[in-house]
């Protein structure tokens, strides 16, 4: 494994998989990390460490979730490669987004190609005070409505952004094909906090828009959810 710097308070990332492969059909550049919890000893830790046993099963979870994601990538290239069926391409990269003295991100972008082409990215934040893997409920007062409210906001910037751009297309509001008209989020609706806590609502090519306007992400302003936010 190949580490690189430290990239959060108590996470480091290394890279697990290094794949490539190239030909004139086929073309691949797969890269797997892999999150480790700082192990640094200190003379203030006692014999007790919930946060550092969170962590470390908060880490080997998304570690094993990675791992299964990207073996599948590699595993249909590789099959479709034998069979030569056509051109094609793969590539997986990550990225850490934000890393606070509270909160992680690693993002994990996947891409295939063959004729057309689509990307899907996977957001994963750990809460560093207490080392566990957060959801999206976890970010709010239990039992509060903060689908609705976020739902709305996310609406209203579609079709601000439509409005100023006749280049922008979301299914919102659209009569022709109401069947594809973005409703709402739900609780597995992918996110992250960005440096400055605010949260970012992240949809996938062809989730909420067509596919050319690839990977697209809503900051919520913070008086949307202020109320009930912990």
């Amino acid at each position: 494994m190949e580490q690189i710097p430290l990239l959060g308070n108590l996470i480091e990332v290394v890279t697990f998989r290094d794949y490539q492969y190239s030909s004139d059909r086929n073309n691949a550049d797969v890269n797997v990390p892999k999150l480790v919890p700082e192990t640094v000893a200190s003379t203030e830790k006692t014999t007790e460490d919930p946060v550092g046993e969170n962590l470390k099963k908060s880490t080997d979870e998304i570690n094993a979730e990675i791992e299964k994601i990207t073996d599948q990538i590699v595993s249909e290239f590789e099959e479709s490669r034998k069979e030569e069926e056509g051109y094609q391409e793969v590539v997986v990269k990550h990225e850490v987004i934000s890393t606070t003295d509270d909160y992680f991100t690693l993002k994990l972008m996947c891409y295939q190609a063959a004729g057309s082409g689509a990307e899907w990215d996977y957001y994963y934040t750990i809460d560093l005070k207490t080392g566990e893997r957060l959801t999206l409920s976890d970010l709010f007062q239990s039992g509060a409505d903060y689908i609705t409210p976020i739902s709305e906001n996310i609406k209203e910037q579609m079709q601000q952004q439509m409005a100023e751009d006749d280049g922008k297309m979301y299914w919102v509001d659209n009569a022709e094909v109401p069947e594809w008209n973005f409703d709402k989020i739900t609780d597995e609706t992918s996110f992250y906090l960005d440096s400055d806590g605010h949260l970012v609502i992240c949809f996938n090519e062809g989730d909420v828009a067509p596919m050319y306007m690839g990977c697209v992400q809503f900051v919520i302003p913070d008086e949307v959810v202020a109320d009930i936010r912990k």
